[in-house]
């Protein structure tokens, strides 16, 4: 699918789902890519979420055209939203077999333990469904190259195989260093195995955007040895409490106000499709409260964050 993107090709709708975060973000981050490169008068997608919006705005960005802007890209997140009303889902099932002009309209189904069986309609509906299941190995290479590939570059032999083993095989690590190798690559074109390992040095996921990332998809496991590893870096406690503390009030203000700054917005953006209003407040809240007691000489710093990171990580 993304190779037809990249070829200018859209479907007039998608349905994402499954519980595989990275692979949703890096799916999104690719198709976009395409579409700005194939769309360029109108490159900018649309951002919209069913308790915020309502299928009547889905179905209007979907069904519109426009003399101006033909072509519009519109991502729906949170669409399980729709889930509570059986009949906002056969409103908007209906309306998916009625596409203008040449749009596409992508929803995007939050990870679930259970299948959300009154979004079958959906799912049946759509033009594509893609299933964002854990990758394998040989998977994670294949996103890893094509990431690669939009920067214009290329892996030398063994350079992705020796990133993904220092990355402990985690996706979303690997999917964040990749990119920077692209970066490394420079002018050559050719990301190589020193490349890597300059990457990596002195210690491989010991930067503060991968813990982050960690605590925003709610993977607590790795989020606790993300911390491990940031800490025993040398990070400074109150600079890591800090992050976290800003993960949370810039993804709250970015659901108000998707211009806001936010130092890590795309992890911004995973915990705002996880967690959002009263629940993100009150991880806000665990936060502060660690801090507090931390400060307070309750507790000392690594349980403080220890604790904190948990509470904003959690389910």
């Amino acid at each position: 699918m993304l190779d037809r993107a990249d070829a200018g090709e859209f479907p007039s709708n998608v349905y994402l789902e499954g519980p595989d975060e990275a692979v949703k973000a890096e799916f999104l981050s690719q198709f976009r890519r395409a579409w700005a490169a194939a769309v360029p008068d109108a490159p900018k997608a649309r951002v919209l979420r069913p308790d915020e919006h309502g299928v009547e705005t889905i179905l209007a960005a979907y069904q519109n055209v426009s003399l101006f802007s033909p072509r519009e890209l519109t991502i729906v997140f949170e669409i399980e939203d729709l889930g509570r009303s059986e009949k906002r889902v056969a409103a908007l099932a209906e309306g998916l077999a009625y596409p203008a002009g040449a749009s596409c309209l992508v929803m995007v189904e939050s990870p679930s333990d259970s299948t959300r069986k009154t979004l079958e309609p959906l799912r049946v509906a759509a033009a594509v469904r893609v299933d964002s299941q854990p990758p394998a190995d040989t998977q994670l290479l294949s996103w890893a190259r094509r990431r690669l590939a939009a920067s214009g570059c290329q892996a030398g032999p063994g350079a992705l195989e020796a990133l993904l083993e220092t990355c402990e095989h985690e996706a979303v690590a690997f999917l964040n260093e990749t990119g920077k190798l692209a970066v490394l690559a420079g002018e050559s074109g050719t990301v190589t195995k020193a490349h890597v390992e300059r990457l990596v040095a002195p210690l491989v996921g010991a930067e503060l955007p991968d813990y982050i990332m960690a605590v925003a998809s709610g993977d607590t496991r790795l989020a606790a040895r993300q911390l491990e590893r940031v800490l025993a870096a040398g990070e400074d406690e109150g600079s890591v409490m800090w992050s976290l503390g800003h993960l949370v009030s810039s993804t709250l203000t970015l659901a108000t106000n998707p211009y806001g700054w936010s130092r890590f917005k795309p992890a911004s953006a995973v915990l705002g499709r996880r967690r959002r209003g009263n629940d993100l407040a009150r991880a806000l809240d665990a936060v502060y409260r660690a801090e507090a007691a931390w400060k307070g000489g309750r507790t000392d710093a690594r349980t403080a964050l220890e604790q904190a990171t948990r509470e904003v990580a959690a389910k």
